[in-house]
């Protein structure tokens, strides 16, 4: 049971840095933003590539971060620029990034074994790859939410978040909503990236297909990290997301342990999404049964 819970909050603190990404698009730019599915592959797929042909891993993983802002700055292009509706320009970029990771890595699949990686070194100390991924893991996720913190109480930064509460007073105020809207659209997606590179780099393998569902995976982590964690302040809701992306791969690993079929497992993640999406709407409806079945009018 130890090893389980081990290998699930080593594989959360991986997904955490995704679900950093989906939150800044889905909550401060508030954007449904469907081109996740596409950089998370992207980010894999350029670190495994890099790496095969002998790149430091280190390296090889900037590099995917740069390669999934380049995916965020094309959705960014085609809303702002072309105005295209954002959910759409998600799902170009997203369709478009399947054939540029085919051509990536030139085939479906790169295997990573036997291969140095970013969890090589600690692994080298003799620390197990799972403490290894979570120490590294741990690294990552409160180095980018010390970051975050800091950049979106600069200038820039509140600006960003001043479009997505209100683009029209941002613009009232003489901000540009179409630089922020990219800027932020790239810093979500280099998130992205980076998480797919070093979920690549634990599991041993890039797949052209590992994006697909992850936006639902990202979304749940979001609202279970709200729900459980609370939203006191800016950092707290940041680090809030970290522990809602562990507590969701603990629950994924219950279950699993408990005997439901893996297939079942998107399934009962969309529906866990759209029961916690929908909690604001169901309570408005049972407060008024409730109160009747009291007898208050």
């Amino acid at each position: 049971m130890l090893d389980i819970l081990m290998g699930a909050i080593s594989l959360g603190l991986l997904w955490a840095v995704m679900t950093i990404g989906v939150f800044i698009t889905y909550r401060i730019l508030n954007i449904a933003d469907l081109t996740v599915e596409g950089s998370i592959a992207m980010g894999a797929a350029i670190a495994a590539q890099g790496i095969t042909l002998g790149m430091n891993p280190y390296a090889a993983t900037l590099l995917a971060l740069i390669g999934g802002m380049a995916a965020g700055m094309a959705t960014g292009l085609l809303h702002t620029q072309l105005k295209i509706p954002a959910l759409l320009s998600g799902i170009l970029t997203m369709i478009a990034l399947w054939s540029i990771n085919l051509r990536i890595m030139g085939k479906a699949n790169i295997s990573l074994l036997r291969m140095n990686t970013v969890y090589t070194l600690l692994e080298n100390s003799g620390l197990d790859k799972a403490y290894a991924i979570i120490i590294l893991g741990l690294i990552a996720v409160f180095g980018i939410i010390t970051c975050l913190y800091w950049f979106f109480g600069t200038e820039i930064g509140c600006a960003i978040r001043a479009t997505g509460n209100n683009p029209n007073m941002a613009r009232a105020q003489g901000i540009n909503t179409d630089v922020t809207i990219i800027l932020g659209l790239i810093i979500s997606n280099g998130l992205v990236a980076v998480s797919g590179a070093l979920i690549a780099q634990s599991q041993g393998y890039a797949d052209v297909q590992m994006g697909t569902g992850s936006i639902v995976i990202g979304l749940a982590s979001v609202i279970i990290g709200e729900v459980l964690f609370g939203r006191k302040n800016f950092y707290s809701r940041l680090v809030s997301l970290a522990l809602g992306a562990v507590t969701y791969r603990i629950i994924i690993a219950l279950v699993l342990k408990m005997g439901m079929p893996a297939n079942d497992l998107k399934l009962f993640t969309a529906i866990t999404v759209a029961v916690a999406l929908s909690l604001p709407t169901l309570k408005d409806y049972l407060i008024p049964i409730r109160r009747s079945y009291k007898g208050v009018d």
